[in-house]
């Protein structure tokens, strides 16, 4: 049996990308369609409206809408974990409510990122008032710690504190920060916690220190090889295929770091789905070039042979 089964939350999580409409506001239909398309691909959920979904970049209203209009197409909310938090206490908490009336399975809440320097104490308060307000015996909650974009770290300390504050509620944290170590001291700090890698290299080493998977943006194209290294990690007889597995992800992800990670991963979809939109980005991004988008699909051409020779 896979040992991160046991775990509140695991397996492989997309990190969706957001498909937006040429008037900047978020294609419903489109997002509708990959969410099914990564479920079919091997993902066991999405985690909607993170770093890759550009969710800073929507309105409060917009976010709430996506959310709504994938379960009203038929997604299980149990199989979302959306990102839920702004840089104040008031909006998080309209956010994380509507969510959790929802039904998802957690709510992937980022620390308020846009004072830098600030402590523990003043993180603690964050939390507990969000937690506090919201005041709901089934709400999740995965910490999100990413500190090379939002400057603003989650502590073991910090963890520990509000997992004591506040039982049942504060299930696990997903680790963007491109350190093994840190993941692997969450790991070993706390039982039943769920670590999630935040890029797909991690997944497999995190897996063997007690991870419980990933939430992932690469994800968005290579469900498949994930599948099989979250499905097979544990099983000395299949380390062949897991090694493998492996290899083409971090093939793949090396083609989405080609550029700026978020408009490559969009230009991606955009020649797997079959759909320009898909470039469109919200500022302050900037979409790849022609020359760059050419030059992204015929490396993903030459990728797609490798994965099927």
């Amino acid at each position: 049996m896979n040992p991160a089964a046991k775990l509140p939350v695991s397996g492989v999580f997309c990190a969706s990308a957001t498909p937006i409409l040429a008037d900047g506001t978020p294609d419903h239909a489109a997002f509708l369609a990959h969410c099914k398309a990564l479920l079919e691909e091997g993902c066991d959920g999405v985690a909607l409206l993170g770093t890759t979904g550009e969710a800073n970049s929507f309105s409060i209203a917009q976010r709430q809408a996506l959310l709504d209009k994938v379960i009203e197409g038929g997604l299980d909310p149990q199989r979302l974990l959306p990102g839920t938090s702004q840089t104040n206490v008031p909006d998080s908490v309209t956010l994380v409510k509507h969510a959790v009336s929802a039904g998802v399975k957690a709510c992937v809440v980022l620390p308020p990122f846009y004072y830098k320097g600030v402590s523990d104490e003043g993180l603690f308060r964050f939390y507990a008032e969000v937690i506090e307000a919201v005041g709901r015996d089934d709400l999740r909650i995965i910490l999100y710690h990413i500190p090379p974009i939002a400057q603003i770290g989650i502590s073991l300390e910090l963890t520990a504190r509000l997992r004591a504050a506040f039982p049942g509620v504060i299930v696990g944290v997903k680790d963007s920060s491109g350190k093994i170590e840190s993941m692997r001291a969450f790991a070993e700090a706390f039982e039943d916690f769920s670590v999630l890698a935040g890029a797909d290299p991690f997944m497999l080493p995190l897996l063997r220190e007690g991870g419980a998977g990933c939430i992932t943006s690469s994800s968005n194209l290579i469900g498949r090889h994930l599948r099989v290294v979250f499905d097979n990690w544990f099983d000395p007889a299949q380390s062949e295929r897991v090694e493998a597995a492996q290899g083409r992800i971090n093939a793949w992800r090396d083609l989405s770091n080609a550029y700026v990670q978020l408009p490559t991963i969009k230009a991606m979809l955009a020649r797997r789905r079959d759909h320009a939109g898909w470039t469109r980005v919200r500022p302050p991004l900037v979409e790849l070039s022609a020359d760059e988008i050419a030059t992204v699909w015929g490396q993903m051409d030459r990728l797609e042979a490798e994965d099927h020779a």
